[in-house]
């Protein structure tokens, strides 16, 4: 029995162009030609097919595939090493639906960083982008130190500096800084390595820093940024004050 390259293909639950692709590879050998020149294929192409289609079938790569059939050790190796990929992958599927389910759990956007999905829908556009920057600067326990920071019930006074326009007088801004602070110095005793990030950056102190800073500039307006830096200020004061008061009690 002989057949052409497109009843080999239809045998096989394959197409003609990825016999040709097995041909161009060296994979499957070029069969005998009738007498017009037409391919013709017999039980031994159509085994061979089989078998690559059946490898391919299990995630061997197709450069590799000349190995696996010619020598069963690393045949065993590669299977091996697909698997391990394979593990991998399902993992990786996991988590993304996971973040998914989130997300639509939440009313979330669908780009939140993986973890904000529960705090996403009250984020302003500025701290929604703030956070997207933060993910790339911090590592996992950071973050998840972060997450934690951000679900606290809603303070108006969040709402307040949302909407600070940038024209905001003196009292205004000072007044929304008073309140700031007390959050911030919070959030200093609760997670110490806020003072001292360096442990917990993925990237150089220098660029965390700079790329921070840059963010909060562009993405926030002047006034908030005043607001911020009074804030800031303010909770390292009280801060030193708690610190020198503990110690001399």
């Amino acid at each position: 029995m002989a057949w052409s390259t497109r009843e080999l293909a239809d045998l096989a639950g394959t197409t003609v162009n990825t016999i040709r692709h097995y041909h161009r590879l060296g994979l499957l050998a070029e069969p005998t030609r009738r007498y017009n020149g037409y391919k013709q294929y017999g039980v031994e192409d159509l085994v061979g097919l089989l078998r690559i289609r059946r490898l391919a079938g299990l995630g061997v790569p197709l450069a590799q595939i000349a190995a696996v059939s010619s020598e069963s050790d690393v045949g065993s190796q590669v299977l091996r090493q697909v698997d391990n990929d394979l593990a991998q992958q399902i993992e990786r599927l996991r988590k993304v639906r996971s973040d998914i389910a989130a997300v639509l759990r939440d009313g979330a956007p669908a780009d939140t960083p993986a973890g904000f999905a529960s705090v996403a829908p009250r984020l302003s556009a500025a701290g929604s982008s703030l956070i997207h920057v933060i993910a790339q600067l911090c590592d996992e326990d950071a973050l998840n130190d972060l997450r934690r920071m951000m679900q606290t019930d809603p303070d108006p006074v969040d709402e307040e500096f949302d909407a600070l326009p940038h024209d905001a007088d003196e009292a205004t801004r000072q007044h929304l800084a008073d309140r700031l602070a007390p959050t911030l110095v919070r959030h200093l005793v609760d997670y110490p390595w806020l003072r001292d990030p360096a442990a917990h950056l993925v990237k150089s102190e220098h660029l965390t820093r700079q790329t921070f800073i840059d963010a909060v500039v562009d993405l926030y307006n002047t006034a908030q940024v005043d607001v911020l830096s009074r804030a800031g200020g303010l909770a390292r004061e009280q801060l030193s004050h708690r610190h020198r008061s503990t110690a001399q009690a």
